[in-house]
């Protein structure tokens, strides 16, 4: 199965759009921002992301093969993740690949709209849950949770 190894063009300028926006405070559809430091500069790195919640819990795909803010993720083990004005500073945990297929199971009906990208990419062989499920060794899941803050 190939897979695009890196965004397009469109799709950059896309994600700026996404990205001022919600600068703006005017969120849309499931898009929240992801920030992590990145793992060599340690400079903050922003891309849109659409989070999948299960059972209460927000879990963040990889949609892209390769992506950076992956590695940054693994990297760093934290980030802030926006939506508008709201940021929220998160522990990022990747699942393994057992555990995985249970959240992409469940991305196509949380995000039909961001399923044409696992497609194109290579990911996933057709747009049902089933097809995200065996997804689970190529597609990177981290679970969310809020980062506990420490007494000072």
């Amino acid at each position: 199965m190939s897979t695009q190894r890196s965004i397009s063009p469109r799709h950059k300028a896309r994600n700026r759009v996404v990205i001022l926006f919600h600068r703006i405070g005017l969120p849309f559809g499931p898009m929240h921002l992801l920030t992590v430091p990145g793992r060599k500069s340690g400079l903050p790195r922003t891309t849109p992301v659409a989070p999948v919640i299960v059972h209460g819990t927000r879990y963040i795909l990889q949609a892209y093969p390769d992506s950076d803010w992956v590695k940054n993720a693994r990297a760093a083990g934290h980030g802030i993740l926006t939506r508008g004005r709201r940021a929220q500073q998160v522990d990022l945990v990747e699942l393994p690949e057992e555990e995985r297929g249970a959240v992409l199971r469940e991305f196509p009906g949380q995000n039909p709209r961001g399923v044409g990208a696992f497609v194109r990419n290579g990911l996933v062989t057709s747009p049902r849950a089933e097809s995200f499920a065996e997804a689970a060794p190529r597609c990177p899941v981290f679970r969310a949770t809020p980062r506990a803050r420490s007494a000072g």
